[in-house]
């Protein structure tokens, strides 16, 4: 049998002992490492402004007071004021908005900067006929918001306002209706694939939309209809909720809730 022999322990033991007896602030040109009592801290959800402005100031760069300075909500914008929504709605009270990141419309390629590969205009492409075959559509995606009907613009950007505040304090696993802006009687059009959703329905006939945590944990994200993570959510506005998802929103349940 072999014994291991270790000629260091004796210096080892002998550095451990003046380390611990000594009362130096420095070891070796070193500072001492001090005792720090660890504080935990939760990032304040409250943004302090209205949606309209939060939506306006991170559409056009122009930044809000904590420094952020970006464009993520550009192609949000621009969805609204071609469908010619009053950026007042974002300033009433007591509801819940779904906010569209860029990525939730729009993502392209590095090869072919024209055509997206994945958010709304993809997902929820242009009709262009009927396949007299299959009789099924044949599409293309969308480059612009001006490839769809103003009104089912319109009606899609209604459809993500919900009346009264749903956060994480008040959604559990079980899928919770919303009812939506959407009037009543409102359908899409067959123009894009938008209009095939629900069997053909298009948006849930009660205008509503559904919203469930994941799970049960405290990091569970929110989901919309069943199909959709959101990217960020539970900001809190001065007149509402505020929920970002980073994919297209299906304008009906998946499954029955």
């Amino acid at each position: 049998m072999k014994i291991f022999k270790n000629n260091m322990l004796p210096a080892i033991i002998l550095l451990l002992v003046a380390i611990t007896q000594s009362g130096c602030e420095k070891m070796f040109g070193l500072n001492r490492q001090k005792d720090y009592d660890y504080e935990k801290k939760t990032l304040d959800p409250n943004i302090g402004v209205s949606a309209r402005k939060f939506l306006e100031d991170r559409a056009t760069g122009t930044g809000m007071a904590n420094g952020v300075n970006d464009t993520v909500f550009k192609y949000m914008k621009l969805g609204l004021e071609y469908a010619g929504i009053d950026l007042s709605e974002y300033e009433k009270g007591d509801r819940t908005f779904l906010f569209l990141h860029n990525d939730a419309i729009r993502v392209l390629p590095n090869k072919n900067p024209n055509i997206p590969t994945a958010g709304l205009w993809f997902d929820f492409p242009i009709v262009t006929g009927i396949n007299p075959t299959t009789g099924l559509p044949i599409t293309k995606p969308a480059t612009q918001w001006s490839d769809y009907p103003k009104e089912d613009v319109r009606n899609y950007f209604l459809y993500l306002i919900g009346q009264g505040k749903h956060n994480f304090d008040n959604l559990n696993a079980t899928n919770k209706t919303v009812k939506s802006f959407l009037p009543t009687g409102a359908i899409l059009s067959k123009s894009s694939m938008l209009g095939y959703a629900n069997e053909g329905k298009g948006f849930d006939e009660g205008g509503n939309f559904y919203l469930r945590l994941l799970n049960n944990s405290d990091l569970a994200p929110i989901v919309h209809n069943n199909r959709t993570n959101d990217r960020s959510a539970g900001y809190v506005a001065t007149n509402g909720i505020i929920h970002v998802f980073g994919a297209s929103l299906a304008p009906a349940l998946s499954v029955t809730p």
